[in-house]
């Protein structure tokens, strides 16, 4: 039926009523030129949810010295493993073909992704949603693990984006997932994958999830805890006994306490005691990127063989596998319930 059946002839067209699932990721640099670069690390380091020293203490120190120095390093990272077929960095692929893995599993629904940093915005994609005819819009941040620099600032965003809407849909945000049962059989499929490709058993798998200040767990943020049960379910998932993998945490950053271990020492420390074998994954990450692309293959690989360490295998996160598709549908799904 129409819905202007019963309008005047002078209303302004309305589109039929859709329902609309926004996926967030963190976010890309356009290029990995000075200025793609010097942008979208201005705009992630400005994020109070990410560094939250006072603005006149933090933005000298990042205008005047982070800024004019970091662009070149982190260019050249994403340099190392660009998509230069596409002209695009690898999480923006990735999450290109999440989105189609997605749409395609979710017929009944407008299936779009949004960047928290960088392109396209958060904004940009709600505006097009709403000017889709999208009355209801579920956001779901592709972050397994709750967190303040995370999950909560990609809400910012879209609560940002939402107060500048003339007609506001009805909104619902998908919370964490670290524990749901088809993300976890999810991970343990692709140990299970990565293990069979070997010649040998791993001495021990390392889970390495992306760090942050330790003064933020003693604030409440349960990031840590989370991270830990996951672990935990994975290894149980897996059938394994205690003392098989190992948790840690990367990418630290400036001079304050991070949570421990660090995982660029606690691999050399696991060389230097004999595990010369071992397997690396990220849980936390739903796609691969910069921090598993080229930090934990770069850096942390390099710290595990300088030690001594023999074999480093390295499991690709979860990206637009089929399994880890199947579960975040399960979870919009779920989130969609009643609106159907």
């Amino acid at each position: 039926m129409n819905r202007l059946a019963h309008a005047p002839a002078d209303h302004p067209p309305v589109k039929p009523a859709r329902i609309g699932v926004l996926i967030a990721n963190l976010g890309t640099p356009d290029a990995y030129d000075y200025w793609s670069m010097r942008r979208y690390l201005n705009e992630f380091l400005s994020d109070r949810r990410v560094i939250d020293l006072p603005r006149w203490k933090w933005q000298p120190i990042l205008q005047g010295i982070i800024l004019s120095v970091r662009p070149q390093k982190s260019g050249a990272n994403y340099k190392s493993i660009w998509n230069h077929e596409k002209n695009e960095s690898p999480l923006m692929t990735i999450t290109k073909a999440q989105t189609a893995a997605l749409a395609a599993a979710l017929p009944e629904v407008m299936v779009d992704f949004c960047m928290r940093y960088g392109n396209p915005s958060t904004e940009s994609k709600v505006r097009a949603m709403v000017e889709a005819g999208c009355e209801k819009i579920v956001f779901f941040p592709l972050y397994p693990h709750y967190a303040g620099a995370t999950s909560a600032t990609a809400n910012d965003a879209f609560f940002a984006a939402l107060a500048k809407e003339k007609r506001q849909p009805a909104v619902r945000t998908v919370a964490e997932y670290f524990d749901h049962p088809a993300y976890i059989a999810a991970l343990a499929d692709s140990v299970r994958r990565a293990y069979a490709g070997l010649d040998h058993v791993p001495d021990v798998l390392v889970t390495s999830y992306h760090g942050m200040p330790q003064r933020y767990l003693m604030e409440g943020d349960p990031y840590h805890c989370q991270c830990m049960k996951t672990t935990r379910l994975l290894r149980e998932a897996l059938g394994w006994e205690k003392g098989a993998i190992d948790v840690s945490f990367q990418s630290v950053f400036g001079r304050e306490e991070w949570l421990r271990p660090y995982t660029v020492q606690h691999v050399a420390a696991l060389a230097k005691a004999g595990k010369k074998r071992i397997a690396v994954m990220a849980p936390a990450f739903s796609a691969d990127c910069i921090e598993t692309l080229e930090e934990i293959q770069g850096e942390i690989a390099e710290a595990f063989h300088h030690a001594g360490g023999e074999s480093f295998t390295y499991i690709p996160c979860l990206n637009d596998e089929p399994d880890h598709i199947s579960a975040l549908a399960q979870i919009i799904r779920q989130n969609l319930g009643g609106w159907l």
